[in-house]
Formats: structure tokens, C-alpha cells, sequence
């Protein structure tokens, strides 16, 4: 039971404090990790699509291997002392997992930007979250984005570290927020990460899998606890959840665009070029400075159906590994 009540203490700090950029934190290292290996790994293989996608595997296997070990390790040597501390590690790691509130401040600080009527500023704050070019955004693209980087990071960044804390504790979520940084990093389809970053993406994608389509589904769930249109996230949910390219970025923004009532992705420029990418939900009216603070209640009430869910997942291995005679 140490990982469960780790999972609960590590929410409920994320929600007090977030994440304080002046501290430490294991995510940092991993990119830290990863940028470390690129170089060497590249020079290691052949300079060829499949070289490139072998580079990628190994990068993959090394950098999660590495994350999920640690996290293991620490916490055997922190059980050595007694439970209490490993608990208390423990926690600190399922906290860092985590990124409510930090998603919240960040995309906050771009709406007060824009309450201010200070373009270039709010352009500034979105730069920080999200990857498209900024400058050319107006005041309801700045916000658009905003808001879609809230709804899409309600999966990766609360709802699938959670959904692996509750299947393996901090180490799983380790593991995969290792895998998901490195999708961040290398896992883009441009000339440079084409083939090195293959593994990469396609590993988070399958990580994703479920957390994503959980995500979408509390997201609706969510919408009418929070005054938002319930059916009309469901509505889009279920009509616009695959229209991204990839199989699980659209299904949040989805829910999110049918509670809200709005139209959501659509092109946008990455490094000086346009790229067109489909519209997800309807246009009934523009994307406000307001819906980014919308955006942030429905993701704190995806947030606690999420822990509720995964503290019932918890229940149902500890109840099946009972069954079995296993200790748990």
C-alpha cells in the first residue's frame, strides 16, 4: 500500500505547491540524459535510416532503463532505513510526476498577459508551453493555444503518470514521463529526429494508449460537474478524438472543445513553416482570454476523477493479488 498513499500525498503536493523551478527535478535530468546521448549514439551507428532508428531504440532502452532503475534503487536503499522515509521519497517522486498546478500558473500567466492587453507579453508566456512560433499569433490565437495546451497535457502530464503510479508506483511513472520527455525532445517527423526519434514516438504512443482515451472520457465526465456543456463534450469527444495525426493528442482537446463550445487546432507555424493540421470541434464562437481559466477548472476536476479512478485500479490489483495469495 506504500505506492497509494505516495500517489495521494504526491496529488495533493502538486496541487499546494506545483513545480518550483529553483528546485531539482528527475525530469530535468532525464533531458539532461538524453541530450547527453544523442551525440555519441548518432557516431555510433551507421549514418542510415535504419542506423538512425537503431540509434533511437537504444536511446530508448537506455534512458528508461536508466530512469526506471534509479527510481527502483532509491527506493530499496530509502526502505533499508525504515518505511516511513521510502514513503516520504516516494511521494516526493509521485509529486514531481505530476504537473497540475504547474500547467495552471503557466497558462494563467499568459491570460493575465492578455487581461493587460499586452500582446507581445502574452506571446512570450504561451512561448514558454507550447512548441508552434508565436509571433504571429493575435490575442485569440494566443489564447487558443493556451487552451489547447492545458487540455492536451491533462493526459501526459496528470492522468497517465497517475494511471502508471497506480499499476506500479513512482518507478512505472518514472519510466514513462522518461519515455514521454524523450518524445519531446526527439520525436519529431522533421530532417533531424526523422528516423532517430522513431522509437521514441512510437513508444510513447503506446504508453499513451489508454491514459489518453481515460483522459478524454473524465474530461467529459468532468465538464458538467464544472458548469461546462457535458454533452456537447461527448458529442465532440466522440466525433473529433482521432482527427489528430497522432493516435492520442486530439482526444482531451477534443473533450475539451465540446465543453467549452469552441473550435480548437488547426494550422499553425513551427519554425517558419506553415503546417496544416485538421480543426477540432466547432466554431461556434472565438477562443477568449476567459476559456483559458475554463480550461483550468475542467483540468483540477479531470484531475481528482482521475485519482479517484486510479485509487479504484489500486483497489482491484490489491484485491486480485489477495485473491491469488500474492503479498502485495
Amino acid at each position: 500500500m506504500q505506492h497509494v498513499l505516495a500517489m495521494i500525498i504526491g496529488f495533493v503536493l502538486d496541487l499546494l505547491i506545483g513545480d518550483p523551478h529553483s528546485m531539482p527535478h528527475p525530469v530535468r535530468w532525464i533531458g539532461t540524459l538524453i541530450a547527453a546521448l544523442e551525440k555519441p549514439l548518432r557516431g555510433a551507428f551507421p549514418k542510415t535510416p535504419s542506423g538512425e532508428r537503431l540509434a533511437g531504440v537504444v536511446l530508448v532502452v537506455v534512458v528508461a532503463g536508466v530512469s526506471f532503475g534509479c527510481a527502483v534503487l532509491v527506493l530499496w536503499l530509502c526502505g533499508l532505513v525504515n518505511w516511513w522515509f521510502a514513503l516520504a521519497v516516494e511521494s516526493v517522486l509521485c509529486y514531481w510526476m505530476l504537473a497540475t498546478k504547474s500547467l495552471r500558473d503557466e497558462s494563467m500567466a499568459v491570460a493575465r498577459e492578455l487581461e493587460r492587453g499586452d500582446l507581445p507579453a502574452a506571446r512570450r508566456a504561451v512561448s514558454m508551453i507550447v512548441g508552434r512560433d508565436t509571433d504571429r499569433l493575435d490575442e485569440t490565437g494566443v489564447a487558443k493555444a493556451a487552451v489547447e495546451t492545458v487540455a492536451e497535457n491533462a493526459s501526459d502530464g496528470v492522468i497517465a503518470p497517475l494511471f502508471y503510479m497506480a499499476i506500479g508506483g513512482a518507478p512505472l511513472s518514472v519510466l514513462y514521463k522518461a519515455v514521454n520527455t524523450m518524445d519531446s525532445m526527439v520525436g519529431y517527423k522533421n530532417d533531424r529526429y526523422r528516423y532517430f526519434g522513431t522509437a521514441a514516438a512510437k513508444t510513447d504512443d503506446v504508453l499513451n494508449f489508454v491514459p489518453a482515451r481515460l483522459a478524454g472520457i473524465l474530461m467529459c465526465v468532468a465538464a458538467p460537474l464544472v458548469g461546462m456543456d457535458g454533452r456537447g463534450a461527448w458529442r465532440i469527444f466522440r466525433r473529433d478524438r482521432l482527427a489528430h495525426s497522432s493516435p492520442n493528442s486530439a482526444h482531451t482537446e477534443a473533450a475539451c472543445a465540446g465543453a467549452l463550445g469552441v473550435q480548437l487546432a488547426g494550422g499553425s507555424y513551427y519554425f517558419g513553416a506553415f503546417v496544416e493540421k485538421p480543426t477540432i470541434g466547432d466554431a461556434n464562437r472565438a477562443v477568449e482570454c476567459a476559456d483559458i481559466a475554463r480550461a483550468n477548472r475542467l483540468l483540477y476536476a479531470t484531475a481528482v476523477l482521475g485519482l479517484l479512478v486510479c485509487l479504484l485500479l489500486c483497489s482491484g490489483i490489491w484485491l486480485g493479488g489477495v485473491g491469488g495469495g500474492s503479498a502485495w
